[in-house]
């Protein structure tokens, strides 16, 4: 009796043991699989990190396509409206420069001085139209430039035919030819003479300067 009983003990007791076996390798089998799935996870968040990154990349560089696009066209745009703007703003141009010589000679006409009736007559006639002439450009824009003698030369709106001698440089002399601007835009500068100071009298005004320095 007693040796059937220690029989089914050991028996038991060996189930046991089994059982924990089984139990034990399923664990680590288990835990090899976690560790896998662990890895793969890793992995897998690692690509994605990667592509997200990259997608970003990809976005930041569009954006910046974009904006580039966006700025040479409206770059466009405003170079495209200026142009159409001082078309329009500047349209009479070639009309003005046409109509220079015509105003030239009205005003070389104008000095010509006679008793004849039928010339004074003519001057008469011609003032008329000149002044209409005039006041039609100046609606337009058009500003006369007419220097007076003894004004600073300004290269700006200005243009030297030749230099006469004076007390002082770059003084307009005479005005031979007027000038026009049409709003902001030089149509023809103003011909005129200048003055220039002559080389000895320059030496001595230099002498003058150092001997009162002393």
């Amino acid at each position: 009796m007693s040796n059937e009983k220690e029989k089914e003990e050991v028996e038991e007791t060996s189930e046991e043991d089994t059982e924990e076996k089984v139990s034990k390798k399923k664990a680590k089998k288990y835990e090899a699989r976690i560790e896998e799935l662990e890895q793969k996870l890793l992995e897998t968040e690692s690509s994605l990190n990667k592509e997200l990154i990259n997608a970003k990349a990809e976005s930041t560089a569009w954006k910046n396509k974009y904006y580039e696009a966006y700025a040479d066209l409206d770059n466009t745009r405003k170079v495209l409206e200026k142009d159409h703007a001082d078309m329009i703003k500047y349209r009479a141009m070639g009309f003005i420069e046409k109509m220079l010589p015509m105003l030239d000679n009205f005003e070389m006409a104008f000095k010509t001085i006679s008793d004849d009736p039928k010339i004074k007559n003519y001057q008469t006639g011609f003032k008329m139209i000149y002044r209409q002439l005039t006041s039609a450009l100046t609606e337009e824009g058009v500003e006369v430039i007419e220097p007076k003698v003894g004004d600073e030369f300004d290269h700006n709106t200005m243009a030297a035919m030749s230099t006469v001698p004076g007390e002082e440089d770059n003084k307009v002399s005479s005005i031979y030819l007027k000038g026009y601007k049409l709003k902001d835009r030089l149509v023809r500068p103003a011909m005129v003479i200048v003055t220039k100071v002559e080389e000895k009298k320059q030496e001595d005004s230099q002498e003058t300067v150092e001997n009162k320095g002393e």
